[in-house]
């Protein structure tokens, strides 16, 4: 079906994002703003109010005018915000094809813009909360975009390696206020689980569809076999370049950021060093 106004589709896209695909309300919102400007965009170039299936037909052209408006605009957008509004407005047209039959193969050949590497720096507070808020992707399964939310907020949240979070089992959830870690060396460590991380664990077991045994890895790929550390890298890696970060973007730079986020709220370096697990104090203030 593809009856209806372009503006009927954009709310029911946007209905779609925030119902089925239970997308954060932080990228409901991003997409919203994007969807309305590119229509307004639209509606303004042609003249005429859009029908849902004009979209079918919108040009490349018109697409890489839409980004060039906003980027020569009175609030001219920054490489990575462009970036941002062109994979918002590339999840409409997916669901218009998937939902709507409006296919619109011209818009792949449109280029998002170039986005220079920055200096390295720290991970903060917001790129940390930006990474684990994109991995909620609404274009994956629903399982698949828990998953990876969860393995990020627990290196953000608990301070873990990859390996240290990959190491957890289906027998370790539901997380209680601790969490007992064995890392490098064998050692032994407790680190406080927060609201956040829990919630984010409990809703990818509730959403992953194995059937998995308490000693069986909690986290686990398409097909089903445990999670590798690549498919973490990679995610990042991907993540970063949406959001335009440095390749200092590491996941081993949220647990980083972890570290001195609480340094700077402040946490004393020792009790920083029993978190992270570390056997030398010298390690933990480099």
């Amino acid at each position: 079906m593809n009856g209806g106004t372009a503006r009927d589709a954009l709310r029911a896209w946007l209905d779609w994002l925030a119902r089925e695909r239970r997308a954060s309300p932080r990228t409901v919102e991003a997409y919203a703003d994007a969807g309305r400007r590119y229509l307004d965009f639209l509606e303004a170039h042609r003249g005429e109010a859009l029908t849902q299936a004009d979209l079918g037909g919108v040009a490349a052209a018109e697409l890489r005018a839409f980004l060039a408006h906003r980027q020569g605009g009175e609030r001219p957008l920054s490489p990575r915000s462009l970036s941002q509004a062109l994979s918002a407005v590339r999840s409409f047209h997916r669901w218009l094809d998937r939902r709507c039959d409006l296919p619109n193969a011209a818009l792949a050949q449109v280029r998002g813009p170039r986005i220079k590497p920055s200096a390295p720096r720290p991970v903060s507070e917001d790129a940390a909360f930006g990474l684990i808020a994109e991995a909620d992707d609404p274009d994956r399964e629903p399982w698949e975009a828990a998953r990876d939310v969860a393995v990020l907020t627990l290196l953000y949240g608990c301070g873990l390696r990859i390996s240290e979070a990959l190491s957890l089992t289906r027998g370790d959830l539901p997380l209680g206020a601790t969490l007992r870690i064995t890392g490098k060396g064998s050692r032994t460590r407790i680190v406080p689980v927060l609201d956040a991380v829990r919630d984010a664990a409990a809703a990818y077991l509730a959403a992953q569809p194995f059937a998995l045994a308490p000693a069986d890895a909690l986290f686990r790929a398409k097909r089903g076999g445990p999670l590798s550390p690549r498919h973490v890298q990679a995610t990042v890696q991907r993540l970063r370049g949406r959001l335009g970060l440095p390749l200092s973007a590491t996941p081993h730079a949220l647990r980083h950021s972890f570290a001195t986020h609480l340094l700077g709220a402040g946490a004393d370096l020792r009790s920083i060093q029993e978190l992270l697990g570390h056997e030398s104090l010298s390690t933990t203030q480099k």
